[in-house]
């Protein structure tokens, strides 16, 4: 593939060379068409939270399931953005699974305001809080809470599952976070309404008591404890309605604001009061009107190669990803295996930091010769230049998008001489201390120290995505399971036991096999390490929403690095 160059600097159009008749691009199309399949069926399955027996249950209370009453809530003909619906995916498995961790969290329009959907899934364990639950709860609250998104409560759970309630109960990410988060975000002026439409019990009780408005439906119980905890406690015996029932905190002790027959009843209240928000005033970025790619985004599925060694061009993505594929390429040739640039997505003006994955040719800055750079490798110029055009879109106001196929910083005496360290902890400074909105996409590998520099989870990114073909990790599988089974060769043979060849490429298979897995991105959505694993021709669409979410916050504070080695 030839390397793709931007035309004109009148124009700023990226120019393509991609050829989508190549048997390259054939090949990798239909490889990345069985991932985004395979990941479809899977998440289908995963909507089915607990199954078709558990479904028939909660319609045989006259309640809908969560993502029925999903469904009622949100504008019709709108796409819904669901986030973290991996969760708990491959755990828990000794107590039956736990499908998108028993809750749904998403991003959706009602009456054409974007809002955070929590919503509890009572055929899961009747939406019992496992640890995973908590986690994706409160990181759906730090979504709301970093992009001042109003949020959306439907209730429904049973509480903490006790059985693993020492992982649910006591620390900063487990349930009593919810809500402090609930307190947060009142005083910060983030609308919350909650929907009590099943059962809300024990410190889970807490939740909608601490929003702005509190619904619930006839049959639902709001207790701080249920009947027959109280009988056993006290040695009182109460009907549920009696003790918690929605016509008693309607009427009694004035707990609810509104008392309504069922779920449909329910929601369309909730529609009403939404209706009558006002708006408060966005962030004061750039957007103009949206204009379509030049190039076409169906061909996304065939530029990333099905073999991970392999070179791409990462203009080649960019370009049907941005408006009119216009991009404004920041020093340009300068540091090329860091690409950075302005450009727009839906309207928004953003500032692009992505990794280059062809092999480029560069001058070595101590002989004057040619040398040839690996692509996916941060180098000291590219790191210097990318902290530079991170600071820039700081000072201007500009959000930013990284985009991930990194393998980590180079090596070796040249890398060392050259100030490696210093470069890339120059480029981590700026990401860490960047205050404009920052979103995250793993398109293909994202490798130790590599993964921290292009804006990786542990640095505040408003929004993680990640591609089907996305791998995360310490460094390769090939790379660990070398290293891992060089020790522990070691350590056999330290022991008197020596392996034979055979021996030695089992054990190395078994490592890699683990590491690879490890590797895949539904183990990291998994642990919400990412927030959602998207199909390549849904990108610009799913990078609008999240601008869209990041624009309702309108504080930026003041951007300072601190001290840079310079």
């Amino acid at each position: 593939m030839a390397e793709t160059r931007v035309t004109s600097p009148a124009t700023n159009i990226i120019a393509s060379n991609l050829d989508p008749n190549s048997p390259r691009f054939q090949k990798n199309a239909r490889a990345m068409a069985d991932l985004v399949t395979t990941i479809g069926r899977e998440q289908e399955k995963i909507q089915g939270g607990g199954g078709e027996k558990a479904i028939d249950s909660q319609h045989s209370k006259g309640r809908l399931t969560a993502r029925e009453r999903i469904a009622l809530l949100v504008d019709p003909k709108t796409e819904l953005l669901e986030l973290g619906s991996y969760a708990a995916h491959g755990m828990y498995e000794e107590w039956g699974g736990a499908p998108g961790a028993g809750v749904v969290t998403a991003l959706g329009r009602v009456h054409g305001r974007l809002f955070m959907l929590i919503a509890n899934d009572a055929t899961v364990k009747a939406g019992a809080f496992f640890p995973m639950t908590a986690k994706k709860v409160i990181r759906a609250q730090n979504i709301a809470i970093e992009n001042h998104i109003p949020t959306i409560y439907l209730v429904d759970s049973a509480g903490v599952f006790l059985p693993l309630q020492e992982d649910v109960f006591p620390d900063t990410d487990d349930f009593g976070r919810v809500f402090r988060n609930n307190a947060v975000m009142s005083a910060m002026g983030i609308p919350q309404i909650t929907a009590i439409m099943g059962m809300c019990v024990a410190g889970g009780a807490y939740l909608p008591v601490m929003c702005d408005h509190i619904l619930m439906t006839e049959g639902s119980g709001l207790f701080l404890a249920g009947p027959a905890l109280v009988q056993a406690a006290i040695g009182m015996k109460y009907s549920p309605e009696e003790l918690g029932g929605a016509k008693m905190h309607a009427q009694i002790s004035g707990t609810v604001d509104y008392r309504e027959p069922n779920d449909e009843s329910c929601i369309a209240r909730i529609r009403s009061l939404v209706e009558k928000m006002g708006a408060r005033a966005g962030a004061a970025f750039s957007r103009t009107a949206s204009e379509e790619p030049a190039l076409p985004s169906q061909q996304l599925i065939g530029i990333v190669d099905a073999d991970p060694a392999k070179p791409y061009e990462m203009r080649e993505i960019i370009g049907r990803i941005v408006d009119a594929s216009r991009f404004d390429e920041y020093k340009s040739e300068y540091g090329k295996t860091v690409l950075c640039g302005y450009a727009r997505i839906g309207g928004f003006a953003v500032g692009i930091v992505a990794n280059q994955k062809m092999h480029v040719q560069d001058l070595d800055k101590h002989s004057g010769e040619k040398r040839v750079e690996f692509g996916g490798v941060i180098y000291t110029e590219s790191a210097e230049k990318a902290a530079r055009f991170i600071m820039d879109c700081n000072q201007n106001l500009v959000p930013l998008i990284f985009l991930h196929d990194v393998n980590g910083f180079m090596v070796g005496r040249d890398a060392e001489w050259s100030g490696i360290i210093r470069a890339g902890a120059k480029m981590v400074n700026a990401v860490s201390n960047s205050v404009v909105p920052k979103i995250t996409l793993i398109i293909g590998g994202s490798f130790g120290a590599g993964h921290y520099a292009m804006c990786g989870k542990a640095y505040d990114p408003r929004f993680v995505f990640a591609w089907p073909t996305a791998r995360y990790a310490v460094m390769s599988g090939a790379s660990a399971a070398g290293t891992l089974v060089e020790i522990k060769i070691k350590q056999l043979e330290r022991g008197g036991k020596k392996l034979s060849d055979a021996e030695k490429k089992d054990l190395y298979e078994s490592v890699k096999n683990t590491y690879d897995q490890q590797m895949d991105p539904r183990y990291g959505a998994a642990r919400l390490w990412i927030d959602r694993i998207i199909d390549p021709l849904d990108t610009r669409q799913v990078f609008i929403t999240a601008l869209e979410a990041a624009s309702l916050n309108p504080d930026i504070a003041k951007f300072n690095v601190g001290v840079l080695q310079t």
